[in-house]
């Protein structure tokens, strides 16, 4: 927040420049990628646009992963363009599992892209990626990559792991307020770009690649937003990329021990629950909505609903970015306390 509150410069000028060539290097390094990065004034929800204008065209055959709601938004953005379809499903808080996905892809061999959330923000739950990307690699299609709840706080590893495109949004791991959307874009990619016959205008990955050659943005960006960015990944670096990931799975493992000792079970598969979100399943005699507000107004602790059909079933607990055990351990406390005062005694 300090670093939005610096002056505005001219996003044309040489002080512009050297601040965004920096700041897409630091941000090359988080994705651990020797590809390219952009971002836009946006939130990450664009990003699936982009993946779809610029990597496709019209009618292409596109298989999509849904386990949760994001992975269903994304299929949409798909449907909305045009493409073709096919949805990978499993219910809500399980994973996609290689086994599913090499035989939905075995049953489906024209895909040109498969979209994989990486981190389900709705549930809770981390996809196996390097597994699932290594299927798509060896299929011939594209690893297109919503990541927005994951990288920065999870393990991504964009070019080990074979991926071709990455979005995510600034306002979750990146630690910064809501509005910058960031997408990292494979070699891969770019020999799809080059195949696209979707138009292009805003989203156009040509006009971001030839900007940033001289350090700008082809529009106006949005330069809070981006202090912001520059200094979220100034402090990552600062402590070290395999360090922030390893913060991460140790508060993932005192949310999860905190769930159970108050006598509540996670929403997702414990096997893939993820590190920056906790989804925490209610029991039968309490709504996520009540239980939320009751947090809210005794604590000061905000907690999060589920979301679409699911908006009672579960409470959320974010856990990423820059977040220390204490404000945790209040939020679990908090969360005892309300509980056993509606009669859901604890452990």
């Amino acid at each position: 927040m300090a670093a939005m509150q610096r002056p505005m410069i001219p996003h044309r000028g040489a002080g512009f420049k050297a601040l965004y060539r920096e700041l897409l290097r630091l941000a090359r390094l988080a994705h651990r990628t020797d590809g390219d990065v952009f971002t836009w004034p946006a939130s990450g929800s664009a990003g699936w646009e982009v993946a779809v204008v610029n990597l496709l065209s019209p009618g292409d055959p596109v298989l999509a992963a849904v386990n949760g709601d994001f992975g269903a938004r994304f299929a949409r953005v798909a449907v909305a363009f045009g493409l073709d379809v096919r949805r990978l499903e499993a219910p809500w808080g399980r994973a996609i599992t290689p086994e599913m996905l090499r035989e939905a892809l075995t049953a489906n061999p024209a895909v040109k892209a498969v979209f994989l959330v990486h981190n389900e923000t709705s549930t809770g739950l981390t996809n196996p990626l390097p597994e699932l990307a290594a299927i798509v690699r060896d299929h011939g299609a594209l690893v297109v990559v919503d990541s927005v709840s994951g990288v920065g706080g999870l393990p991504l590893e964009m070019d080990a792991w074979g991926i071709d495109f990455v979005l995510s949004g600034s306002q979750k791991a990146w630690m910064c307020p809501p509005g910058l959307l960031i997408a990292a874009v494979g070699p891969r990619a770019w020999s799809a770009v080059e195949r696209s016959t979707f138009p292009k205008a805003y989203w156009d990955l040509r006009a971001n690649r030839k900007a940033a050659a001289e350090g700008m943005t082809p529009t106006t960006p949005a330069l809070s937003l981006l202090y912001a960015y520059f200094a979220a990944l100034e402090q990552i670096m600062a402590e070290g990329i395999e360090r922030v990931w390893a913060r991460h799975a140790r508060l993932g493992d005192l949310v999860r021990a905190g769930t159970r000792a108050i006598g509540l079970d996670l929403y997702a598969d414990r096997e893939y629950a993820s590190n920056t979100v906790t989804a925490i399943r209610m029991p039968a005699s309490l709504t996520a909505r009540d239980l939320v507000e009751a947090v809210r107004r005794e604590h000061g602790v905000e907690l999060g609903a589920g979301q679409g059909a699911e908006t009672d079933a579960m409470i959320r607990i974010g856990h990423m970015g820059w977040v220390e055990e204490p404000e945790l351990r209040r939020t679990l406390d908090g969360l005892s306390e309300v509980l056993d005062g509606r009669g859901w005694m604890t452990a």
